[in-house]
């Protein structure tokens, strides 16, 4: 029998009849197969021929979503003629004075996996709820599950603002200010939901994998104008949160506010020994966080 090469993959399966997939849906299905050790680090790439087969798109869509891999550092080697190559490290942001700004969502997670490839992590945070840095654990928590990861000892230290200030985003454009709004305390159910995921999947390594971990909150009496991650006593990542005026659905009415959007954040990466400026920068942000945590900050309780 003849099969028609416009329904046959490059595996001999039947191509899906779906809508065709976007660019960035095919990115994320690669992304997601890189992460999951699917493909390995140093490995080849299927053709672009052979991808956009497989997907069932063009092979701009495949090129366009290549590219995005490439600059999250995930493949090297991408072009028009031989496929691309899986990244060594994939997606191991460098740091040091070369390193390029990366966003909050790409440059974080594979900083915190490479940070818990030590015997002993020490992760230190201070941001305005915790998100990134939850959704960035993510990644070294499946490794050690999956036993390529084996920290024997965790520390993790974050630093957020506390629950009775006035903050200084998110508020709304009018009527400032919202300690006791409705805009208030949607911040503080989200500062307190991601503490406590964050809390409950690093101390649940203890039962599952007898790793010794501690997991610390202390309450500042500011709102952070800007994110900064504090590796191993090794690393500083350094993000500006930029407030921006938008809109937020609360209680299903349409509120103006300023707000910041930490996720999307550019990380500025800087490396003990990577210069006198990146060590200097590494060593004074661990004397400014310290400060903080042993001086003005107070305790944190993750409930509303």
């Amino acid at each position: 029998m003849v099969v028609d090469p416009e329904h046959a993959s490059v595996n001999g399966r039947k191509k899906s009849q779906r809508p065709q997939r976007t660019h960035r849906e095919v990115a994320d299905e690669l992304r997601a197969r890189i992460r999951s050790g699917a493909l390995r680090p140093g490995q080849r790439m299927p053709t672009q021929a052979q991808l956009a087969a497989e997907f069932g798109v063009e092979r701009p869509a495949i090129r366009q979503a290549l590219r995005i891999l490439q600059s999250e550092l995930l493949l090297t080697n991408v072009s028009k003629g031989a496929p691309a190559t899986v990244a060594a490290r994939p997606g191991g942001a460098p740091a040091g004075p070369g390193a390029p700004p990366l966003p909050t969502t790409v440059a974080l997670a594979p900083r915190i996996a490479a940070a818990f490839e030590a015997e002993h992590v020490e992760i230190d945070a201070v941001c305005l709820t915790s998100i990134s840095l939850t959704l960035a654990m993510g990644e070294p928590l499946r490794q050690i599950h999956a036993g390529r990861l084996k920290p024997a000892k965790v520390d993790v230290r974050v630093l957020l603002p506390s629950r009775d200030i006035d903050l200084a985003f998110p508020v709304p454009v009018e009527g400032r200010p919202d300690a006791e709004g409705p805009l208030h305390a949607r911040w503080l159910s989200m500062r307190n939901a991601q503490g406590q995921v964050l809390r409950h999947n690093l101390l649940a390594l203890r039962a599952t994998h007898g790793i010794d971990v501690r997991v610390s909150f202390r309450a500042l009496p500011f709102t952070p104008p800007v994110k900064l991650y504090l590796l191993n006593g090794a690393e500083a990542l350094f993000a500006y949160y930029t407030v921006a005026r938008s809109q937020a659905q609360i209680d299903q009415e349409s509120l103006e506010t300023y707000d910041a959007q930490g996720i999307r954040s550019m990380l500025f990466a800087f490396e003990q020994g990577a210069g006198l400026r990146d060590t200097t920068f590494v060593e004074q942000s661990h004397l400014w966080f310290n400060a903080l945590w042993e001086t003005i900050s107070s305790e944190l309780v993750l409930t509303s």
